[in-house]
C-alpha cells in the first residue's frame, strides 16, 4: 500500500528514529518534511555507540515482566532489518560505504561491579542467548588481543556473541539525510513549537518563529522533548507516561598506536547505565561510552565529573594505554525515559497524530522496525508488530515488575554505584546502608501511589519535579 500523491507528513525529530521514519515515509510516496535543528542538539543518536546488541543489553529487570519481554522481542526482531537497511541506504543516499563498524560483541564480567547487578545480568544474557538459540561462545578474557586492563579491574569471565554488530551513528544520520533529500523530502533546520490540531485532527506543526507547516499526518519523534509539543491534545497527554532524560556522556578517542578491537567490547548493563563499552570506528578512532544520569530536562553539555568517570573506567577496565590516547570529541545525548520505562509508540490523541519516542537505550537499534511500523499505521495498514499495541502512548502505567522487585533493583544498583566508584568503607557498613536504602525507597514508592510503581531509575533519581509529574499522571488514571 502506498500513499496517494497528495498525502503529506511532517516528522518532528531528526535523531535515528525520526530520520528513519521520514525516510521510510518518503520511500512509500509521501511528501515528507522533517523538522529539527541541523546540529541535532540534545539528540541521543549523536552520542550513541550504536551497538545492535539486543542480547548484550539484557538485564534481570528486563526479564521480570511480560512488557519487558515484549521489548526484548522488539529488539530481536529489529536485528533482522539492518542488512537490508544498510543496502537501501547505500543505494538511496548515493554513499556506498557500509554502516557497520564492528562485527560481534565481547561481553566481559570484571571485578568492578557487584554480584547482584553485574553477575546477575551476565547470567541473564547467557540464559536469554540459550532461550533464543543464539550462537555464542565462552572466551578467556586474558586471551583477547586488545584487552589490557589494570590488574585490579581485570575480567574474570567472557563470552563472544558473533551475531551482534555496531554501526557508525554519525554515518547513519548523514545517509538518512541524503536519502530523504534524494527521495524528494524536505529538511527544515528549525525547532518545533508545537503540533496544531483542529476538530480532533492534526493539521500541522508550528515552528518557533510562527511559521506553520501543514500536514495530513504529524509524527513526533523528538526524544525526551516529544511530549512538550502536545499542548493541543492536553487531555490525551495527561494520560501518557511523562518523560525525563537519561543524560549520557561518550567520547571519541584516537588510540596511541591506532590499534582497535575488531568487535564491540562491553560489560553487562550496570548501576542504572548501559555498561562500559568500546566500539571501533574507522581510522584508529574508538568510541567510549557511556554514562546514564536521570535529569528532569535534557542536558546539552557534559559535566566534568561524568567525563572523568567515563575515561577513568575505560583506562582501568579496558586498556591502560588509553590514557595516552587523543581526545577527539566529547558527546552528550539524552535518552527519552518514560515514567513506566516502556516506549510510546502509535496514535497520540488526535487523528493523524503519531508518537515514536520513549525508547530509552534502544531507539537507534529499533529505528528500522519503528519506521516500518509507523509508516504502515499511517498508510492505514495492519502492522505485523501487533504486540506493540501495549506500548500505545495513551495508557495506564505498565508494570516492569512487582513493587518489591523495583525496590530491590533500586537498592542493588545504588550499592553497585558505590563499588564502581571504589568506595572504601568498613565491612559492616554496606549491609547497614542497604537496609536504610530499602526502607527509604520502600516508603518513597508507597507514598507515590498505592499500586503504580515507577522504574528503578526514577525511584533513585526522585526529585520534587519528577514526583509532581508522576503524581499528575497517576491521578489521571485514578478512576
Amino acid at each position: 500500500m502506498h500513499a496517494g500523491p497528495q498525502q503529506t507528513a511532517v516528522v518532528v525529530g531528526n535523531g535515528a528514529v525520526g530520520a528513519s521514519i521520514a525516510y521510510e515515509l518518503s520511500s512509500r510516496g509521501f511528501h515528507v518534511t522533517r523538522v529539527g535543528r541541523e546540529n541535532r542538539p540534545y539528540a541521543a543518536s549523536l552520542a550513541a555507540g550504536a551497538m545492535l546488541g539486543c542480547f548484550g543489553e539484557v538485564t534481570t529487570s528486563l526479564l521480570a515482566s511480560d512488557h519487558g519481554r515484549a521489548k526484548l522481542d522488539m529488539d530481536h526482531r529489529a536485528r533482522r532489518y539492518w542488512n537490508e537497511w544498510d543496502e537501501r541506504l547505500s543505494q538511496d543516499s548515493g554513499d556506498s560505504r557500509t554502516l557497520f563498524s564492528a562485527d560481534g560483541t565481547f561481553v566481559l564480567l570484571n571485578t568492578m561491579g557487584s554480584a547482584p547487578v553485574d553477575s546477575g545480568n551476565y547470567r541473564a544474557i547467557e540464559a536469554t542467548l540459550r532461550e533464543y538459540e543464539e550462537p555464542y561462545e565462552t572466551v578467556d578474557p586474558e586471551e583477547l588481543d586488545w584487552l589490557a586492563p589494570n590488574d585490579l579491574s581485570r575480567s574474570l569471565r567472557g563470552m563472544f556473541i558473533p551475531g551482534e554488530r555496531a554501526v557508525d551513528s554519525h554515518r547513519l544520520l548523514v545517509k538518512l539525510d541524503q536519502a530523504l533529500v534524494k527521495a524528494g523530502g524536505k529538511i527544515v533546520d528549525a525547532e518545533a513549537l508545537g503540533v496544531r490540531v483542529a476538530n480532533g485532527r492534526a493539521t500541522g506543526v508550528e515552528l518557533v518563529g510562527g511559521e506553520v507547516l501543514p500536514a495530513d499526518h504529524v509524527v513526533v519523534a523528538a526524544g525526551a522533548k516529544s511530549l512538550t509539543l502536545l499542548d493541543e491534545v492536553a487531555e490525551a497527554r495527561a494520560k501518557m507516561p511523562p518523560m525525563v532524560s537519561g543524560y549520557g556522556v561518550s567520547a571519541l578517542v584516537e588510540t596511541e598506536d591506532r590499534a582497535l578491537p575488531s568487535s564491540v567490547v562491553r560489560t553487562p548493563n550496570r548501576a542504572f547505565a548501559c555498561g562500559l563499552h568500546a566500539v571501533p570506528r574507522a581510522d584508529g578512532v574508538l568510541y567510549l561510552g557511556a554514562t546514564n544520569i536521570i535529569s528532569e530536562q535534557p542536558r546539552r553539555f557534559a559535566a566534568v565529573g561524568d567525563l572523568q568517570f567515563l575515561l577513568g573506567c575505560a583506562v582501568d577496565q579496558l586498556h591502560t594505554s588509553l590514557s595516552e590516547s587523543l581526545l577527539l570529541s566529547v558527546q552528550v545525548g539524552n535518552r527519552p525515559v518514560p515514567a513506566d520505562g516502556f516506549p510510546l509508540i502509535g496514535a497520540a490523541g488526535a487523528e493523524g497524530l503519531w508518537l515514536a519516542t520513549g525508547t530509552y537505550r534502544d531507539g537507534l537499534h529499533q529505528s528500522p522496525l519503528l519506521a516500518r511500523h509507523i509508516a504502515t499505521l499511517i498508510e492505514g495498514g495492519t502492522s505485523e508488530y501487533d504486540f506493540l499495541s501495549s506500548f500505545s502512548p495513551v495508557r495506564a502505567p505498565l508494570a516492569g515488575g512487582t513493587r518489591e522487585q523495583v525496590v530491590t533493583t533500586t537498592v542493588e544498583h545504588m550499592m553497585a554505584t558505590g563499588y564502581e566508584y571504589r568506595w572504601n568503607v568498613a565491612p559492616e557498613w554496606p549491609p547497614r546502608i542497604e537496609r536504610h536504602l530499602r526502607r527509604f525507597y520502600g516508603a518513597l514508592v508507597e507514598e507515590l501511589h498505592p499500586s503504580f510503581t515507577p522504574p528503578a531509575e526514577l525511584v533513585a533519581a526522585m526529585t520534587d519535579g519528577i514526583r509532581a509529574s508522576l503524581t499528575r499522571y497517576y491521578g489521571a488514571w485514578a478512576s
